[in-house]
């Protein structure tokens, strides 16, 4: 992804460890408000360069830091004991926040005032900056866009990994994050279940389609545009226990939950999407805005919806917003590369606004902008399209089945198993 016309060549380097920074060209003394962006890329791909603030920086008059950390094996990989504890990327997002803290004010930024925000991997790390007691004080509000710390990219036991070797590790599409003792002392679950987090502010959100081309077409997933036969959708579905960490025997649930009575291609094949959107990052999400409002601290949720027009022709019909579509919003796309209606100029702008707002206040709202309710007990949250809703209880019933339902059933049929 980028927001820029121009195209970029994409250079890799293991010297990598470079910031940037975007500033309005005002005459105003007061300090700003500063928006850091953490890139996402599954922890191994992905460039601080390719996201242009210049546009966010404008419009709302923040300043706006994009940072690089290490990627792939040279950040994320651990041994399990003292010689390589893993987290070097998440180190370096640490080094690149207390940079800001010494540095900001020469750019006219308020080392009192920093927001962290990313997406994908970006919010994994948001989300996990959170809860490290290395970050506390270094930031002030947190905005995770499709993306909180999961199981897919965090384990516990770092030693299991490294045994795999280095080679598969090289190979593999996705890093995992460990519990090196050090940035994360304690694993996600038991930080979170103790309060132990970095009380702030905190905007989580998710896409309609997250799981919807980007993804699938990553993972080479069999053609799926006019949809999948049964046999196929079976198939990935018992291939798919990385993604929603229910053993194969157990798959038998999720296909009674998303699958039964269903023969129809394209129905199969949204249900499936539907089913690792849900797992990977829908339920995730809302387990992590209800530990987070629990521990008496602000949240905000919003499910965005809307399809771009530059997509036309290029991604089939079934799609809205697939996995990463709001960050062209989110950076002002529309300003720069062009690209868009007079609608979705509008919808950029309100978008900015909203982010902006967060980051100067620890409140999205402001006049002009529908109310974006606080996640509470009611669970509202807000629809973000080209005209904005709030709503309650963002997918409920399947929320309720993945983390009530299916682990209940999952404990009987163990139950029985021992039994016999």
């Amino acid at each position: 992804f980028t927001n820029r016309k121009e195209k970029l060549s994409f250079q890799v380097s293991e010297d990598c460890l470079f910031l940037n920074v975007y500033t309005p060209a005002s005459s105003d003394k007061d300090m700003l408000p500063v928006m850091v962006w953490i890139h996402g890329g599954a922890f191994v791909i992905g460039a601080a360069s390719t996201y242009d603030g210049s546009a966010l920086s404008a419009f709302e008059n923040v300043v706006v830091v994009t940072v690089q950390y290490r990627l792939g094996i040279l950040g994320y990989f651990s041994s399990g004991d003292e010689h390589a504890r893993g987290n070097w990327g998440y180190l370096d997002q640490v080094a690149a926040l207390q940079w800001i803290q010494e540095n900001i004010e020469h750019f006219g930024g308020d080392p009192g005032s920093v927001t962290i925000f990313g997406e994908s991997a970006g919010g994994f790390s948001v989300s996990a900056l959170v809860l490290s007691p290395l970050a506390k004080g270094l930031f002030h509000k947190a905005i995770s866009e499709s993306g909180v710390t999961i199981k897919i990219f965090f384990t516990a036991h770092p030693e299991a990994q490294a045994n795999v070797g280095i080679f598969f590790l090289l190979q593999s599409l996705l890093i995992s994050t460990v519990l090196d003792g050090v940035f994360f002392p304690k694993s996600p679950e038991e930080l979170l279940a103790e309060k132990a987090i970095n009380a702030v502010p905190y905007i989580i959100g998710v896409n309609t389609h997250e799981f919807g081309w980007l993804i699938p077409n990553m993972f080479k997933y069999p053609a799926f545009t006019e949809g999948l036969d049964k046999e196929t959708v079976t198939s990935l579905l018992l291939a798919s226990e990385f993604f929603t960490h229910i053993p194969a025997e157990f798959t038998y649930l999720l296909t009674n939950e998303y699958l039964s009575n269903i023969e129809e291609p394209t129905q199969l094949r949204d249900r499936l999407f539907e089913l690792m959107g849900d797992a990977v990052f829908v339920v995730p999400v809302i387990q992590r805005a209800r530990y987070h409002r629990d521990s008496g601290n602000p949240v905000y949720i919003y499910h965005f919806h809307h399809r771009s027009s530059s997509y036309e022709g290029v991604r089939p019909d079934f799609l809205k917003a697939d996995h990463g579509d709001e960050i062209g919003y989110v950076f002002g796309k529309p300003f720069l590369a062009g690209d868009a209606t007079e609608e979705e100029g509008k919808l950029s702008k309100t978008i900015m606004k909203y982010w902006a707002n967060f980051a100067r206040k620890g409140n999205p709202n402001g006049e002009g902008l529908m109310t974006w309710p606080v996640y509470n007990v009611d669970e509202q949250y807000l629809i973000i399209d080209i005209k904005q809703k709030a709503a309650k209880k963002l997918k409920e019933n399947r929320v309720e089945f993945w983390t009530k339902t299916l682990p209940k059933k999952m404990a009987e049929e163990k139950r029985k198993y021992k039994e016999l």
